[in-house]
């Protein structure tokens, strides 16, 4: 149990050195402390709880890549929460954030090289992910509106439905658009974070970027329902052809390496 935690401990003590550092330069308010002490703890216990599970007994290189990255967006998520009580500064919030996507390209390389992919890796690195589009999403709603928060808010309105949704537990195939996707979403975020283009056409991308989103996201729903298992004496129609037994009982994934 010691040596499971000792990955995700070291995590979350390097997060709080992280806000010490924002509040002994920059300053961080009530807001970001408390966001990002809370992230921290999540990321903690929930990778703690996924290594016990998977049976880890310690966690991988990619991992420590992941949990790196998971870090400097406990950074970016604290700022991002004192943004609505006093202006933050957007340089250093961009940076954090371009590093924390640079790296999103070597975990993955880093655990093929080495021999260490796994499904929690590749979640792991996902929900990372996904939290910082949710972060950069919170960010730009006081500029955008409450609808960039769609972007941000997509992965999470999908979980809901899978808990709601039994035929949406399927397993998913896997399919290269979504991290296409995934990137043009962080790119597209960025830039509007770092307002690097006029607000009329920051609009434009981020709609656009929503719209490749709803699409990925449709077309995963698309497929669970077509492959949705069918109760025990119900007809099949021709466009919902057999599955393997085992493949309703599989949890969804909307992730890879």
């Amino acid at each position: 149990m010691r040596t499971v935690q000792s990955g995700p401990l070291v995590g979350l003590i390097v997060q709080i050195v992280m806000l010490a550092s924002l509040a002994g330069t920059v300053g961080l308010g009530a807001a970001g402390w408390l966001v990002g002490v809370a992230y921290g703890v999540a990321i903690c216990v929930l990778l703690s709880r996924g290594l016990r599970r998977s049976g880890a007994t310690r966690m991988g290189p990619a991992d420590r890549v992941t949990l790196t990255r998971a870090t400097l967006i406990g950074g970016v998520a604290a700022l991002t929460a004192d943004s609505f009580v006093r202006p933050v500064p957007v340089g250093l919030l961009v940076t954090l954030t371009v590093v924390a996507l640079l790296l999103d390209a070597v975990d993955g390389r880093v655990a093929r090289r080495t021999g260490t992919t796994s499904e929690l890796g590749a979640r792991f690195d996902m929900e990372v992910d996904a939290f910082l589009l949710l972060a950069l999403s919170v960010y730009l709603t006081p500029v955008t509106g409450a609808w960039a928060l769609a972007i941000g808010g997509m992965r999470y309105a999908f979980v809901v439905a899978i808990w709601v949704l039994p035929w949406m537990r399927g397993t998913l195939p896997p399919r290269y658009w979504r991290k296409v996707v995934a990137a043009i979403q962080g790119v597209t975020l960025v830039s509007a974070t770092a307002d690097l283009l006029p607000r009329p056409l920051m609009a434009v991308g981020l709609g656009i970027a929503l719209a490749f989103l709803v699409e990925s996201f449709g077309r995963d729903i698309w497929w669970l329902w077509r492959h949705r298992p069918v109760r025990p004496g119900a007809v099949r129609t021709l466009a919902s052809p057999p599955r393997p037994a085992d493949a309703a009982r599989r949890p969804t994934t909307r992730y890879a390496r």
